[in-house]
């Protein structure tokens, strides 16, 4: 079982304090450290105790090691849709099903109908599927390990065209890509 309790802490925005001042009763950052780095068991109490000061079910906390879990691989920020520094996870927030592979896009720059702190889950397709995804939103990966987001607008045997979000944006042409991933879900807080 892998340990997800500090990717799921980073995602929601909390420090070690925070989720330890949340407990019930409150413990220190330093427990709560040692728990999600594992130097302390996980036990069903903690578990729970955890779940409870993140707002997330206890079996959100752990993951087995069989099936690789969704990842972050791009935010879209101010310049555009660009790769993370390192993949990250991705807490999914319910079941979309379907055996494709699942990304997620962390919207950091709010453009078009996308706001800061939006999340965007997508599903990857072949090129067998390109013909189905105009006029949806998706992220391509380019050269040099960038990414386009926007609205697919065209495509021919070779190319595809993305219309990035936002007033004045200009359409982004790739050759090729290996995959494209359509939006499925948006997350966002209210």
């Amino acid at each position: 079982m892998i340990n997800r309790i500090r990717d799921i802490r980073k995602q929601k925005g909390l420090t070690l304090a925070d989720v330890a001042e949340r407990c019930s009763p409150p413990t220190t950052a330093q427990t709560i450290g040692r728990l999600e780095t594992g130097m302390r068991q996980l036990s069903l109490t903690w578990m729970n105790k955890i779940a409870a000061a993140l707002e997330v079910e206890p079996e959100l906390l752990v993951r087995g090691t069989e099936a690789e879990a969704p990842r972050y691989i791009a935010r879209f920020t101010e310049n555009g849709a660009e790769a993370l520094p390192a993949p990250r996870d991705a807490i999914l927030p319910t079941d979309l099903g379907g055996d494709a592979p699942l990304v997620a896009l962390a919207i950091e720059h709010g453009a078009g109908d996308y706001r800061s702190g939006d999340q965007v889950w997508l599903r990857q397709h072949g090129p067998e599927h390109y013909p189905r995804l105009l006029n949806r939103d998706v992220l391509a990966p380019r050269p040099g390990g960038r990414f386009a987001f926007g609205r697919m607008i065209d495509r021919d045997d070779k190319r595809v065209a993305i219309l990035p979000p936002g007033p004045g944006s200009r359409q982004v042409v790739i050759d090729g890509p290996a995959w494209i991933a359509v939006a499925e879900m948006l997350v966002r807080k209210l």
